[in-house]
């Protein structure tokens, strides 16, 4: 589904990611595990047409998309849930919702069908409808900036730290509903800090340091290996 090759993307003068090879296929989860600084969030705001590769190649569903503006690759089909959540603070969650669906026709019947399903998905955002999103705990923003992602139809989910900042019983809640959607057919890249948590629901996973894809396994493979264990799971 989705290839990036040799990519490499620069901040001015810093090289943040150095050739990087990932590959993506459909209906997997894939995890990205590294510490702060590795590059996982540059990875992602690349693939989603936030930031441009000054060399290399993306391929999504056999095309290149590493030139088409961010807005057209939500279009075909990529939907991202970025770092930090990223909501509309003074906007309702309704708004937010409805924001989502931006790249989709006006007035698709569908629409409201799929914003009943975000709703039934994470019920204490039906809650708090017509609530300012700011006004939300941690949890249920996320639950706010996953369920805007999925607005879009995604068939692949870019998801940046889910569950970092939450509560522990909060972010087994998260990694429950990214296991569903996954079930759903929905194909998932994630990046994420807990990588116990990553690794365990991740079919395979790649690890980054420095820029630089060091390590590249099945999640499970990667939970047993020592040189892993020692720098990410506090083994």
């Amino acid at each position: 589904m989705l290839s990036i090759r040799s990519i490499n993307v620069f901040y001015g003068a810093i090289h943040a990611l150095k050739d990087v090879s990932v590959e993506v296929e459909q209906g997997e989860i894939v995890a990205i595990i590294g510490s702060n600084g590795a590059g996982k969030s540059t990875l992602l705001r690349t693939i989603s047409g936030l930031l441009r590769p000054r060399t290399g190649e993306i391929d999504f569903k056999g095309s290149p998309i590493h030139t088409v503006p961010a807005h057209e690759i939500v279009n075909l089909g990529i939907s991202h849930s970025p770092e930090g959540r990223r909501i509309f603070t003074n906007m309702s969650v309704q708004e937010n919702l409805q924001l989502g669906a931006f790249t989709r026709a006006k007035g698709d019947p569908e629409i409201e069908a799929d914003m009943e399903k975000a709703l039934t998905r994470f019920p204490r955002l039906r809650e708090r409808f017509k609530q300012n999103a700011g006004t939300l705990s941690g949890g249920e923003q996320q639950m706010l900036a996953i369920g805007r992602a999925l607005m879009s139809r995604p068939s692949l989910l870019l998801l940046d730290e889910p569950s970092l900042g939450l509560a522990p019983n909060l972010v087994a809640e998260i990694f429950n509903i990214v296991l569903d959607l996954n079930k759903e057919g929905c194909t998932v890249l994630l990046v994420e800090q807990n990588a116990n948590r990553a690794l365990e629901v991740a079919h395979r996973a790649y690890v980054l340091e420095t820029g630089t894809i060091v390590l590249s396994d099945t999640g499970k493979a990667l939970l047993a290996n020592p040189k892993v264990k020692e720098a990410y799971l506090g083994g």
